[in-house]
C-alpha cells in the first residue's frame, strides 16, 4: 500500500489500532503525573524514599533518580 494513502487511513482510525495506542499513550501520561503527584505528597507527609520505592515496587535508588527533584 501507498505510504501517502496508509497516512490518509491511519488518521481515520477511530477504532482501530492506532486509536487505541493514543489512548494508552494518554493513559500512560496521566499515571506518571498522578503518580508523581502522590510521590510529592508523600515525601510532603514524611515518607521516606525506601517506603515510597517499595509502593512503586522499585528499587530506592530508581524512585531517587526518578522523581528526586520533585
Amino acid at each position: 500500500m501507498d505510504e501517502g494513502i496508509r497516512t490518509a487511513i491511519d488518521a481515520e482510525d477511530h477504532g482501530g489500532p492506532l486509536a487505541e495506542l493514543r489512548r494508552l499513550t494518554e493513559g500512560q501520561r496521566e499515571l506518571a503525573r498522578a503518580q508523581t503527584a502522590e510521590v510529592r505528597r508523600a515525601r510532603a507527609n514524611g515518607y521516606s524514599w525506601q517506603a515510597i520505592a517499595s509502593a512503586l515496587e522499585i528499587s530506592k535508588q530508581a524512585a531517587h533518580k526518578k522523581y528526586g527533584r520533585v
